[in-house]
């Protein structure tokens, strides 16, 4: 292994500033950085077509951090090869020096991967175990359609991979053949509180690997031949796996106790950890060697992404519910929201290429099968695996594609922490949560969307680095609104979240109205009280304001808040003029509009009364919506008469 002095002695280095920068910090996972330096240096000096200076570049190698702790040997060695952080235009070269500003407020290298505060090698965060495998598998999906040749690296911890998404993730790689990802299994024995399982032993990942339809290359971590074998070796027609084993605190004798799991050094016990390295590199041969740039890196040519269009349209309603096979629709001017999104979804296809779907094998439900069967490419049937298929989406959406997601908003639930981190990415992907609410009626709760909006209001009311909510949500109460909410979510630099329903319902807006972020429609206008509402409910709403109409002659305004984050403050000012009282009615547990109009007007100065009406109990089956919203006191009657309470209370 003479030919690797040179990196054996950058080894070294970066082992010496790993453990300081992690004692700089006061916190991190020095010894678990330690067990990648080797298989880290090897692939970011000498196996990764990729260039520090332009990360940005979309032909470039990627390294995907699953087991995002180790993230101090990545940050050491880009810092090492003055690798760019910040923005393309604004860009800030690093110097090995500022690998000691880790974790610092002001500084880009964040406690785990983290792209959107400004470190654009990796491509999304990790740190919540699991998902790595999953981004990996998105971003070559993407090199796939873009036929850029590029290689996705992913590292992957023994412990972690005790996640369920890590096998689904290899699953959907072995689905969709794809072998420009080579995932690396790091094997030091011990997790963070104990050794890990016999299950998650070497031997036996390899096997599960081999059972899974990967082409499993099994090497000591820490010697040169075996790792550049490995990761060098020829591609067959099956996925790669690299089942390492490697040490934990390699070099340092004190953090390769099995209780130093993300524990730094103290400062006093820096120059021990020093004096071991100093000692492994004489046993080495490069003690007295000078550090070298021991740099062979082989940049790709620069691949510009083809520019944006600025607006992305999905063209006429009408025109794509026709050629999505529904014209019928149109005569009798009634359809369900999620028909309409499916419509849009495939009239996005054929504006953008760019556009990609992907579905939990309910794409006959949700109905993103038109696009599927329109361009089957640009289609990733996931499977029933929604942790997965979001993470891939993330991938998808770093490779430039714009990702529509769809399932059941109650499967999504399972999906909720890779949603997060999707949000932390700033990735720009696009949800749909179908089969909402208690309309689904039939099916029963194990079916129905119910605690959604509270979860996506947080992000909706968060904001990201650059001051933009964390998530737009989209609350559509027709085909016309389901159409052109999911053309404006393509549209949205971001993370978006749309909710669809599975009954067929009257159209109410004309094929030309429009629609903004924060708005809502006045649909009837009204003197006497202001109600509320949002998707299914809307049409019930309109039905509960002609019985107040009838039966007491009261005179109701209605509005379709059809978004959040939602400018309640004209919301208010109608139900001002409406006695000061205004109604809420969702479809859902509390926590979405409800709290939208409630928290604005806790904060305003108009003294404005609001009151929901929302699901306030676990649901059960029933035969038609109708049977559902009587039995939750959420049917027109029981609307119409919690308003006549609250306007007898206002007289």
């Amino acid at each position: 292994m003479g030919e690797h002095k040179d990196l054996d002695r950058k080894v070294i280095k970066l082992s010496k500033q790993i453990v300081k920068m992690c004692t700089e910090a006061g916190s991190g996972h020095p010894s678990s950085a330690l067990a990648l330096v080797h298989i880290t240096t090897a692939l970011m000096y000498r196996v990764m077509k990729y260039d520090p200076r332009d990360p940005w570049n979309p032909a470039a190698d990627r390294l995907v951090l699953s087991e995002g702790h180790v993230v101090p040997v990545v940050y050491a060695a880009y810092c090492d090869l003055g690798g760019v952080v910040c923005s393309q235009t604004d860009p800030s070269l690093l110097r090995f020096e500022d690998a000691l500003t880790l974790r610092a407020a002001d500084s880009v290298l964040d406690g785990h991967p983290n792209p959107a505060i400004g470190f654009p090698f990796f491509d999304a965060a990790t740190g919540s175990l699991g998902q790595g495998i999953s981004v990996a598998a998105g971003l070559a999906c993407g090199a796939r359609l873009d036929e850029t040749g590029r290689t996705i690296y992913c590292i992957v911890g023994d412990g972690e991979s005790r996640e369920g998404q890590i096998w689904e993730a290899l699953d959907f790689i072995v689905d969709h053949k794809l072998t420009a990802v080579r995932t690396i299994f790091n094997c030091n024995h011990q997790a963070q509180s104990d050794f890990v399982s016999p299950q998650q032993t070497p031997e036996v990942l390899k096997g599960k690997l081999e059972a899974f339809g990967f082409e499993v290359r099994a090497i000591d971590g820490h010697n040169w031949d075996e790792v550049f074998t490995a990761l060098t070796g020829p591609v067959t027609d099956k996925p790669i796996a690299i089942v390492a084993r490697t040490v934990k605190g390699w070099g340092v004798k004190e953090l390769q106790d099995k209780s130093c799991h993300g524990k730094p050094l103290s400062a006093e016990n820096v120059e021990k950890a020093m004096a071991d390295l100093d000692e492994k590199a004489a046993e080495l041969g490069v003690a007295d060697m000078e550090d070298t740039p021991a740099v062979a890196l082989k940049a790709p040519a620069h691949l510009d992404q083809a520019p944006r269009p600025r607006v992305m349209s999905a063209g006429a309603f009408g025109q794509a519910i026709k050629a999505a096979g529904m014209e019928s629709a149109l005569e009798k001017c009634e359809l369900s929201t999620r028909k309409a999104y499916g419509a849009a979804l495939a009239a996005l296809g054929a504006a953008d290429d760019r556009v990609v779907a992907l579905d939990g094998d309910v794409k006959n439900s949700t109905f993103a099968e038109i696009f599927a069967k329109k361009y089957p490419d640009r289609y990733f049937e996931a499977r029933i695996a929604e942790q997965n298929m979001i993470s891939a989406a993330v991938g998808l959406a770093a490779a430039g594609k714009v990702p529509f997601v769809s399932s059941f908003a109650k499967f999504l639930v399972r999906g909720y922490d890779q949603i997060e981190m999707a949000g932390v990415t700033n990735a720009n992907i696009k949800l749909c949560g179908s089969h909402a609410g208690v309309s689904l009626a039939a099916d029963g709760p194990s079916q129905m969307g119910l605690p959604d909006l509270a979860f996506f209001r947080a992000f909706a009311r968060s904001r990201r680095m650059d001051n933009q909510p964390a998530c737009r949500v989209m609350l559509p109460s027709d085909a016309v609104s389901a159409f052109k909410l999911t053309e404006m979510m393509a549209n949205i630099d971001g993370m978006c979240y749309i909710r669809t329903h599975r009954p067929n319902v009257p159209i109410i807006y004309e094929e030309d109205e429009t629609f903004e972020m924060g708005g809502f429609k006045h649909l009837i206008d009204g003197e006497d009280l202001a109600i509320v509402a949002s998707g299914y409910m809307v049409h019930v709403c309109k039905k509960a304001v002609e019985i107040l109409e009838e039966s007491a002659g009261l005179s109701a305004t209605l509005i379709d808040a059809y978004c959040m984050p939602l400018e309640a403050d004209e919301i208010l000012r109608i139900g001002d003029d409406c006695r000061g009282q205004i109604l809420v009615v969702e479809d859902n547990y509390i926590g979405g509009i409800a709290d939208e109009v409630s928290a604005a007007a806790a904060a305003s100065d108009l003294g404005v009364r609001v009151k929901a009406l929302y699901v306030r109990a676990v649901p059960k089956s029933a035969k038609t919506p109708e049977a559902i919203l009587k039995m939750g006191h959420l049917s027109a009657e029981d609307i119409a008469a919690a308003a006549q309470a609250m306007f007898d209370q206002s007289a």
